[in-house]
């Protein structure tokens, strides 16, 4: 029997997404969201926080602002070929030409690749993503040959902390970070929910009312963007983005040169001709936040915050008795005493391997 004639037609699937515009009390993540779209050097933005707190919606609706921008999902079960792709050498023995089979980072370059729990991917995919994200540059290798491609995207993760925590040197190597919260505010949760029913209810009507802000937000991502290249550093900011990073007690440098590009991001969208010290203030936490030390607390840096070390006085180094004479370590003022041995019984061993 022949089904195919009474096969029932399928209807293209189209999922709007959520205007940016309209997503209420998340200003400090869309503040890390767009200036992770200004500059996607700056290595992406995690996001951490609870079931329900519009993680997802928020990266989609940043894909949508971006013109023509592609919106890629890596999935749990991926391998490393499917995300950074393969060669096929094969090829070789047939016309004398390597392809690159291409992987989702090349899919998504020019766009968002979005991580739903990246704290459950594998170390060494989140190691290959991260540096992808970071560099811009996509690098395949097998079986000693290598290609390279471009592959520049905005890189968004997110995790719940209720199922696992990425490891810290992971954690460095995301750009931003963000930790979101339950609202517990009843004004605020009507106002999401009355967003959030209007957009199920009447997609297209939503979108119409925040039209002019989000042409008037994705214009001012492209303007920003092309402005980076004019807005350099000054002594001042250096020494300040510096300062920030040692006050907030963190390893290596990788969080005073995200701040850098972070501060200069907001300059430009801003409409600056210069960044200051007040751009780096203004982006310190999200770039400091995940790679401070645990149990340490956020505190600006400040002459007063940095440690005095303590000025040494003649008169008491005078009357302090010589450094040998004083106790050193656990053993006192008393010398070390002699103990004496105690041979060992010998205990039998594996009997020896047969030949």
């Amino acid at each position: 029997m022949n089904t195919s004639a009474h096969a029932i037609p399928l209807e293209a699937a189209t999922r709007a997404a959520f205007p940016f515009t309209a997503l209420v009390g998340q200003p400090t993540l869309q503040r890390a969201l767009q200036l992770a779209a200004i500059d996607p050097g700056i290595g992406g933005v995690l996001i951490s926080g609870p079931r329900g707190t519009a993680k997802s919606t928020a990266a989609r609706a940043l894909a949508a602002l971006l013109p023509g921008a592609p919106f890629v999902t890596l999935p749990l079960a991926a391998s490393l070929e499917q995300l950074v792709g393969t060669l096929n050498v094969e090829d070789v023995l047939r016309d004398g030409q390597v392809r690159l089979a291409p992987g989702l980072v090349a899919r998504a370059h020019g766009g968002v690749l979005y991580v739903d729990e990246v704290n459950l991917l594998p170390d060494a995919l989140v190691d290959a993503l991260l540096d992808v994200a970071a560099s811009g540059v996509n690098t395949v290798e097998r079986d000693g040959i290598s290609q390279q491609h471009a592959a520049r995207f905005v890189l968004v993760g997110t995790m719940n902390p209720e199922e696992g925590a990425l490891r810290p040197q992971l954690l460095d190597r995301f750009g931003l970070s963000v930790a979101l919260a339950n609202p517990v505010d009843a004004a605020q949760r009507s106002a999401i929910l009355r967003a959030r029913l209007g957009f199920d209810e009447n997609p297209a009507a939503l979108g119409a009312q925040h039209a002019e802000e989000q042409r008037a937000l994705s214009a001012a991502l492209v303007a920003a963007r092309a402005a980076l290249p004019r807005l350099a550093w000054s002594d001042e900011v250096l020494n300040h983005a510096a300062a920030c990073a040692i006050a907030a007690g963190v390893d290596g440098m990788r969080a005073d040169l995200v701040m850098l590009r972070a501060a200069r991001a907001l300059a430009a969208l801003e409409g600056r001709t210069e960044v200051t010290v007040a751009e780096v203030d203004a982006v310190a936490e999200l770039a400091l936040g995940h790679r401070r030390p645990e149990g340490s607390a956020a505190q600006p840096p400040s002459k007063a915050s940095a440690p005095q070390q303590p000025q040494p006085n003649p008169q008491r180094l005078q009357d302090q008795p010589p450094e040998a004479s004083s106790p050193q370590g656990d053993w006192g003022a008393m010398p070390a005493q002699p103990e004496g041995t105690t041979k060992v019984q010998k205990i039998a061993g594996w009997p020896p391997k047969k030949a």
